[in-house]
């Protein structure tokens, strides 16, 4: 017994020793391949970076042009010492903005780094001991795997996803019904070819935001998400108001809220002789800020009988946290000049890159570039995963951050900015006019049209506030969404989500979709 654990133990041994070389030899192969990989995504990192950072800083040269250039005039309007007032104001204002941006950004890598060490200290030593889990070469592998996909990889995805993003009314599911010097009318047809659209069923018509545009309401409608096909794939006669293109269209770029008005009014002139009963008018966000004025000029009346709003700026005055930055702004920069540009056939429109800039500014502590990329690396960090799948559903929400922006008509622009900087009175008289006339909510009472107003619970662009303002003046039926801004338009666009438009939820309320239904049934 003796001599065979004797015997064993010199086996063991002699195992041990003929194994300790190879065991070396594996570990600096290990360690040289995990240093070239550590290179190669340092260089992939350093390009990521500057991409993101490049992205960002794009909208803003072109909107400190547009500041010079406004500058210019008013740098002879004003004195010496209100100048140098106005601009160490600003001054204040870009560190606070600055200091909102690096803050958010330092936590951001803190966590990401954090994590990261404690990661690469984990490996380091089961590579050194041979123990089970991620070894130094695979967690050098996943990070360059990592910085790869996010500088190189999701980009390209993103611009793959634009045949299945929004509208394309060349694909035979659309039928253009009409038009104006300015905008389209197209009906939108189930994509279900077994759904046949009801020819006597309440038509409704959707009008889009100017800023937002309309590829928006469609979103992914081959993945059952697209709020416009919501309606259609109902049965429900469903029409959209597109906007021609703006650069080849000059009476785009100088449309005015009668011109809005006006054609609206057409549409729903048709729309109600192709099917025998008035319309039910949709807006979404800036669309339903444009419908309600439509409505209040008493243009639409004998055209209109429902109203559906969803997360409308009804008093932008009411949404705090834009109002809060507007007024951080020395009074002399909050001015619409700044920006304006020109075409060259001498049409002068609101710039949409500067636009886009004024909402990072904003938002600094979400769009900061470097929080951004450490963001998305967080994102898709996802430990022990060989094939980080990138969804449909974030291609093409950040194709739509990327790809749609667009230039805006003056005119309306500017009956959005008197909306954020002039407050609804106490009378319910709104701070626009249109064809010359006060315009008031509580002329939706003498209309009696049913209004479901749908708002967003964590909407950070358009506050709760701000969507209901107008409920101090007429009654209308309210439905809260959870989420932001766009989840109606995304999240709960999906017919077996748990917000989906067509259902009635828990607290008794509705979507807009089912909103539409239920009028049917009361004709019935």
């Amino acid at each position: 017994m003796d001599n065979t654990q004797s015997s064993n133990s010199s086996n063991d041994l002699c195992n041990l020793m003929i194994s300790i070389p190879w065991k070396l030899m594996d570990m600096n192969v290990k360690m040289i391949m995990s240093s070239a990989e550590l290179m190669k995504a340092a260089q992939t990192y350093i390009n990521g970076i500057y991409g993101y950072y490049f992205n960002f800083m794009t909208p803003f040269w072109i909107a400190l042009n547009s500041f010079l250039s406004m500058e210019k005039i008013k740098f002879v309007q004003h004195k010496p010492d209100e100048t140098s007032r106005d601009y160490l104001d600003l001054l204040h204002f870009n560190l606070q903005i600055t200091k909102k941006g690096l803050l958010s950004t330092l936590r951001t890598i803190n966590d990401f780094h954090a994590q990261e060490l404690e990661r690469s200290i984990s490996s380091l030593l089961n590579t050194l001991f041979d123990r089970k889990g991620e070894d130094i070469s695979a967690y050098t592998e996943r990070l360059s795997r990592l910085t790869e996909l996010l500088t190189y990889h999701y980009p390209q995805v993103i611009r793959d996803i634009e045949p299945e993003f929004g509208f394309h009314f060349d694909d035979g599911n659309y039928i253009k019904v009409a038009e104006t010097d300015r905008f389209y009318l197209y009906q939108v047809l189930p994509r279900d070819k077994k759904i046949k659209v009801r020819e006597e069923g309440k038509p409704i018509i959707i009008i889009p935001p100017y800023v937002l545009g309309a590829s928006i309401l469609a979103f992914l409608p081959g993945e059952d998400k697209s709020y416009t096909h919501c309606f259609a794939n109902q049965g429900i006669p469903t029409y959209i108001r597109i906007m021609k293109d703006f650069n080849d269209t000059p009476a785009v770029q100088t449309i005015t809220g009668e011109n809005d008005c006006l054609d609206t009014r057409h549409f729903c002139e048709i729309i109600k002789t192709r099917h025998g009963r008035p319309v039910t008018l949709n807006g979404f966000c800036q669309g339903g800020f444009s419908a309600v004025l439509n409505l209040l000029t008493g243009g639409l009346d004998g055209l209109v009988d429902a109203f559906i709003t969803c997360v409308a700026p009804m008093d932008g005055t009411r949404s705090k946290a834009l109002v809060e930055y507007l007024e951080h702004i020395p009074e002399r920069f909050r001015d619409l000049g700044y920006a304006l540009k020109t075409l060259p056939n001498g049409n002068r429109v609101v710039d949409g890159k500067v636009m886009s800039w004024v909402y990072k500014l904003k938002s600094m502590d979400r769009e900061a570039p470097i929080f951004t990329f450490y963001r998305d690396l967080m994102m898709f960090d996802k430990q022990n995963a060989k094939e980080i799948e990138i969804t449909k559903t974030a291609a093409a929400l950040n194709y739509w951050l990327v790809y749609e922006r667009n230039d805006l008509p003056l005119a309306i622009t500017q009956m959005s900015f008197d909306s954020y900087t002039k407050p609804v009175n106490s009378e319910g008289i709104l701070p626009v006019k249109l064809f010359g006339r006060e315009l008031n909510f509580t002329r939706l009472k003498e209309m009696k049209i049913k209004w479901l107003l749908c708002c967003a619970e964590e909407d950070d662009l358009v506050d709760r506030e701000s969507a209901l303002a107008p409920l101090d003046f007429v009654d209308a039926e309210v439905t809260v969404f959870p989420k932001g801004h766009g989840a109606i338009a995304t999240s709960w666009s999906l017919p077996t989500s748990e917000y989906a438009l067509h259902k009635r939820f828990k607290d008794g309320s509705r979507g807009p979709v089912r909103f539409q239904l239920d009028l049917d049934k009361e004709r019935k």
